[in-house]
């Protein structure tokens, strides 16, 4: 033990424990260089808004900006921006990104998917129109003709065309409800029996 304790407070030991701080030094110091020009640190690019461009102009446009991309589909198609344009953008517009960066981007399909007119026939309007906002669609017009059941659904217009239950329509199409008025229908006469 004398011995261990008398090698620790030798000039051998503490030339080598300097040496070995000297070289540990000299390997952080040069690592965190290495990592400054590799990482470019302190250097960031603006995400530029993407909104509403083609993906043509995208393209032109991630690439003069050293960024990278890659296009998302999607199916939620919005009336606002035009058809096969960019929606949204991962990360926002106005972010600081390292060079090279990848650009997540979401793409408005063409159009509305279509969607199945459910079977409303003999249905309340109030039903009725529950059942049609639940796939998409929405009643733009409730007409009354004259059938016994008041509020009851008898025919489904679209674009003044009668439809049927099973037809499909884009999303968000609006839809003409034909309901009976609770009237009995002038054409029909009840007639008592003769006594």
């Amino acid at each position: 033990m004398r011995n261990f304790l008398r090698f620790l407070k030798s000039k051998t030991f503490l030339i080598q424990i300097g040496l070995a701080l000297g070289i540990m030094l000299i390997l952080i110091f040069l690592v965190l260089r290495w990592l400054n020009s590799t990482t470019n640190h302190g250097e960031f690019v603006e995400v530029p808004d993407f909104s509403k461009l083609s993906v043509m102009e995208m393209r032109q446009k991630v690439e003069s900006a050293g960024l990278r991309y890659e296009v998302v589909d999607s199916a939620n198609y919005n009336p606002d921006y035009p058809r096969f344009s960019i929606i949204e953008q991962n990360p926002s517009a106005g972010t600081k990104v390292k060079s090279n960066r990848k650009i997540y981007f979401t793409v408005n399909p063409s159009g509305y998917k279509k969607v199945t007119v459910p079977k409303i026939i003999q249905v309340t309007k109030r039903n009725a129109s529950s059942m049609l906002k639940a796939v998409g669609l929405d009643v733009q017009r409730v007409t009354y003709i004259d059938q016994l059941g008041k509020d009851m659904v008898y025919y489904i217009k679209y674009k003044g065309k009668d439809i049927k239950p099973g037809d499909k329509l884009p999303k968000t199409s609006k839809i003409e409800l034909i309901c009976g008025n609770g009237n009995v229908p002038g054409s029909v006469v009840i007639q008592e029996d003769p006594e």
